[in-house]
């Protein structure tokens, strides 16, 4: 754990260091099997006892363990594993941290004209979105830059080029949460695709947002006929690719307006960012004829503007609130960036990120033989963690000088983010952060429960099994029974 020294908010590691030895094994005797209610629920489900992990302890050093059933077990955590990787982001980088994304001048400027190239370094910004980028081009124009004359640089060097394919979980590559994580992601590198039928010219006027320059859009027909849920993103017949959008098909009047959110998977990351940057420094009133191209800044270069992103804390609210899988990933890998050292030549990776969370764990003296981390957002067949591992780390937590941020990340039950629809009308709502996990197979719940007695409890409950997608009604059981408890 030596890197810990590296970090400049290693004062936020003296208390967690200082409480490790309170994490010493708790006696599991004391606990109780899943109340009746939970276990009845799960019957109903027709769930099996094995595939529930089930870990409530009240949220003190040497607070009561309640429940405890397969705490040991490794589970398929879902996106709850976002609470290992922002935690750690949280304690390693500290919450005054931001992301950097840097620009480059390499040649003469004369006047407005800059005869050389504009070089952008990507620093991991999980949240580069277009208003931001849009300032930051803003910055540049104001350093007196308005016609470039060579080309425009992309260095991704922090991450490194690894083989990405967005097909590969559960082969539907134009979902946005299969896109791939990069050191100059720019809008998630995600399309807003807006369908608006005109009944009265007989057309489909179709809006890409961002808009990418010199990229035509051919609409669909308008049709007659029902809208049947999400079947008419299969009627339009999508053809999207690095060139233009395509649509074959037709698209219902009865559907109004809708919006189709893509990863332009067939586009590359370098293609992406060029029909944006092409579009909005026009937009500017700059001109760039040349081309956009990979590479590194070079030696010659001079730093010309830099934007700072949100920091820490705001951007895992948006990882944790609304289960941002491509910002998680991007976490991750800036956790390895930053142990190697921001300076550093050797690119960040999943194996580093996974060895960075390791290593974390253990130094707070949790043992998590079967913990697998391989991306750090949940969003993966073979990632495994035990109900004891993540209920110790939010236990840890708990008592950090970071609690605050990383408890209010966490969707309050009843009223905002993925927990907004549930337990509205109990009593309950509004007393839990609870982060929840969703895959095939796969709903879990973990996160903090106020009790009506006044006593926090951490909570955690995963289902694995073919009947897990009936889980729901258990887990808010269990949410409902430790408030009232």
């Amino acid at each position: 754990m030596r890197f810990l020294l590296s970090f400049p908010s290693f004062r936020f590691l003296f208390p967690i260091l200082l409480f490790v030895s309170l994490l010493s094994p708790i006696s599991y005797a004391v606990a109780q099997e899943p109340p009746r209610v939970v276990t009845d629920a799960l019957k109903r489900a027709g769930i099996a006892r094995e595939s529930v992990g089930i870990y409530v302890q009240e949220a003190t050093p040497k607070g009561k363990l309640l429940v405890a059933s397969n705490i040991n077990t490794g589970f398929n955590p879902a996106s709850v594993m976002k609470l290992i990787t922002t935690d750690a982001a949280l304690e390693l980088l500290g919450p005054t941290f931001r992301w950097k994304t840097q620009a480059y001048a390499d040649g003469t400027q004369n006047g407005d004209v800059l005869n050389g190239d504009l070089i952008f370094k990507g620093g991991g910004d999980p949240k580069l979105v277009m208003e931001n980028f849009w300032l930051f081009l803003r910055q540049i124009r104001a350093r007196g830059v308005r016609d470039i004359r060579g080309n425009v640089v992309l260095d991704r060097s922090m991450f490194a080029s690894e083989f990405y394919d967005a097909a590969e979980f559960d082969g539907d590559p134009g979902k946005p949460y299969n896109v791939g994580p990069d050191a100059l992601l720019l809008n998630y590198k995600t399309l807003a695709l807006r369908f608006m039928p005109d009944t009265v010219s007989g057309t489909v006027h179709v809006t890409l947002d961002p808009p990418l320059a010199d990229f035509p859009i051919h609409a669909p027909a308008l049709g007659s006929g029902a809208c049947d849920g999400e079947q008419w993103k299969g009627q339009v017949q999508e053809a999207l690719d690095e060139k233009s959008a395509d649509f074959k098909g037709i698209f219902p009047a009865a559907c109004g307006e809708k919006v189709w959110y893509l990863n332009p998977y067939r586009m590359t990351g370098n293609e992406y960012f060029a029909g944006v940057f092409r579009q909005m420094w026009r937009d500017l009133g700059g001109t760039f004829d040349g081309k956009v191209v990979a590479g590194t800044v070079s030696p010659t270069a001079r730093q010309i503007a830099e934007w700072q992103s949100a920091n820490l804390p705001e951007v895992i609210r948006d990882i944790n609130k609304f289960s941002n899988n491509v910002m998680a990933r991007q976490v991750l890998l800036t956790l390895a960036a930053m142990v190697n050292g921001p300076d550093s030549s050797i690119p960040a990776d999943t194996v580093a990120g996974g060895r960075v969370i390791q290593e974390w764990i253990a130094g707070k003296g949790i043992a998590a033989p079967e913990l697998v981390v391989d991306n750090g957002a949940g969003l993966s067949r073979i990632g495994r963690v035990a109900p004891a591992t993540l209920g110790r780390v939010l236990l840890s937590a708990f008592q950090s000088p970071t609690m605050p941020e990383l408890v209010s990340s966490l969707p309050l039950v009843g009223y905002d983010g993925t927990m907004r629809r549930r337990l509205k009308d109990q009593d309950v709502a509004g007393q839990a952060h609870i982060k929840t996990g969703t895959l095939s197979n796969v709903r879990t719940i973990a996160g903090y429960v106020l009790a009506n007695s006044g006593k926090y409890y951490v909570l955690v409950f995963m289902i694995n099994g073919p009947k897990a997608i009936n889980g729901q009604a258990a887990q808010d059981a269990l949410l409902e029974w430790v408030y009232e408890h």
